[in-house]
């Protein structure tokens, strides 16, 4: 088996500078535009990164924890890294695609690989009515936002607002609401990925909310709506004895 074309990406740290410099130095590279396997180094956000800049192309990516999390990522090692690459586990994801008209009429979409989030802008709570499937089922909601999370994105974002880590062949969603007011005891709601989610902002004016697809962010928005786009697959990379599956798992029981 031939050996696969290789490049390096790196996040702004000296850390992941060094090793992109060692790793390159060690095994050669290509430019980013031939490769089969990309090699990213840093933490989540250049995980997360590094997918989004390729999400048109069918290559796969080998994260390095050369960050501060690294939930996404492998660990680091200079030595057997096309070793690793051949008997690593693949991945694949599918991102939310989020949809937005906003106050002012414009219409503007956005990927998600970990969630998209709907937040208050200003003192003014949230006021939203969600539906699904084109089924109302909450008139109003209070609250200082929202999430719909990914099975990926499950562990980040969605963990800290206490919301549900989803296993990755789960094949559902997490909405998981941001202090909600009223109804004061919902604690949020697990859909079918295949679902269709849309939240009608509710004195929008008056009460001016933003909408973000991971770092994408459009602000004073009338609408969302949320779809799984499987027709976009995003290929990972994992070591067999730190697959993704593993530790998403193994978060759920982490005290």
């Amino acid at each position: 088996m031939s050996e696969p074309k290789v490049a390096f990406l790196a996040s702004s740290t000296d850390q992941a500078s060094a090793a992109k410099a060692t790793l390159e130095k060690r095994y050669g590279a290509v430019d980013e535009a031939e490769a089969d396997i990309i090699v990213a180094l840093g933490g989540d956000g250049m995980m997360l990164e590094t997918l989004r800049k390729h999400i048109d192309k069918p290559v796969k990516v080998f994260g390095m924890n050369r960050g501060t999390v690294g939930f996404l990522m492998n660990e680091f090692a200079e030595i057997g890294l096309l070793e690793r690459i051949q008997a690593a586990t693949l991945v694949t994801l599918h991102p939310l695609r989020m949809k937005v008209e906003t106050i002012t009429g414009t219409i503007e979409d956005a990927l998600a690989i970990n969630e998209v989030s709907l937040l208050r802008q200003t003192a003014q709570t949230a006021k939203l009515r969600i539906t699904i499937d084109d089924t109302v089922r909450m008139e109003e909601l209070l609250c200082d936002g929202i999430l719909v999370s990914t099975p990926a994105g499950s562990t980040a974002y969605n963990l800290s607002a206490h919301g549900p880590i989803i296993p990755l062949g789960a094949g559902i969603l997490a909405m998981t609401p941001l202090s909600a007011f009223r109804p004061r005891r919902w604690r949020g709601a697990l859909l079918d990925n295949r679902a269709k989610i849309r939240f009608d902002i509710l004195e929008a004016e008056k009460r001016p909310i933003s909408a973000t697809a991971d770092a994408t962010e459009v602000r004073d928005v009338r609408s969302v709506t949320v779809t799984e786009d499987r027709t976009v697959a995003l290929h990972l990379l994992y070591d067999p004895d730190r697959n993704l599956d593993e530790r998403v798992l193994k978060e759920q029981f982490t005290p």
